[in-house]
């Protein structure tokens, strides 16, 4: 189950969640927190979803369905997030995959400033994985994360904060895009190849839920990781030239590979 935004572009949040984990062969549900009028440019407006709904659509999902992982992503409000804390400690909900959204790919910010503080103190410590980027790892550690050696410095940090494991996404990093688990014991690098391109709109929901899927089937976390790194990678290689500004990444980039379905635009 993803719990997170609407992106009316459909190229990250609840639209991106749902694509990855229908290519990765695991069933997606969802509790939405927010509609963003949002496109590959900029977005242009937020509607919160009233806490109480957002825990309905959990408790609907879980004491119906059951749910194997969860995925958060934007929770906006610290109201959200302390309702979203308290369901996934009373459901057990424990395969939980927490990226941090705080900014969309835009610059627009998607996390209220005071819900950070929320968002560590009472989502973390339930976290098995949390998935942030360069830029919100520099936030949550309050301090600058430019380096491979400060990515390392920023997980020790963030896991003291609560989680089991902690990845730093390194994709904004010259050179080799890197990501760095940790889980407390040792560090191990995740390293692929970098394509070129303006399409990565929806990189940082993809790679979470990708993570979030591989969990539902019962893999490692240090194999979900790796699996959603390789996936999120093909995903970048195919990013659909759509908009005028980030395009998204292709989450069907191999089933249509193996189907012989080239996207276009029409018209």
């Amino acid at each position: 189950m993803t719990i997170a935004g609407s992106d009316s572009g459909g190229g990250a949040g609840i639209q991106a969640d749902l694509k990855t984990f229908s290519a990765l062969g695991v069933y997606g549900m969802s509790a939405v927190t927010a509609l963003t009028a949002q496109n590959t440019v900029t977005v242009r407006s937020v509607f919160e979803v009233d806490p109480d709904f957002v825990s309905a659509q959990i408790h609907a999902v879980v004491t119906d369905i059951g749910v194997d992982a969860v995925k958060t992503g934007m929770l906006f409000s610290a109201d959200i997030i302390s309702r979203v804390a308290r369901d996934a400690h009373d459901l057990g909900l424990d395969r939980l995959v927490v990226d941090p959204v705080m900014v969309a790919k835009s610059g627009d910010p998607l996390l209220l400033p005071d819900a950070v503080e929320t968002l560590t103190g009472a989502l973390f410590p339930l976290a098995l994985v949390v998935t942030p980027n360069l830029q919100e790892a520099a936030a949550l550690v309050r301090g600058e994360v430019r380096s491979v050696e400060d990515m390392r410095e920023a997980a020790l940090l963030i896991r003291k904060l609560g989680p089991r494991w902690v990845v730093i996404k390194g994709g904004h990093l010259q050179g080799t895009p890197m990501d760095l688990l940790y889980d407390g014991k040792r560090f191990r690098e995740f390293t692929n190849v970098r394509h070129e391109t303006p399409h990565t709109h929806g990189t940082g929901c993809t790679f979470a839920s990708a993570i979030a899927a591989g969990l539902a089937r019962n893999l490692s976390v240090e194999d979900a990781v790796a699996r959603a790194k390789s996936y999120v990678t093909g995903a970048i290689r195919e990013g659909l030239p759509l908009g005028r500004g980030h395009g998204p990444v292709h989450h069907f980039h191999e089933l249509y590979r193996l189907s012989g379905i080239k996207l276009e635009r029409q018209g």
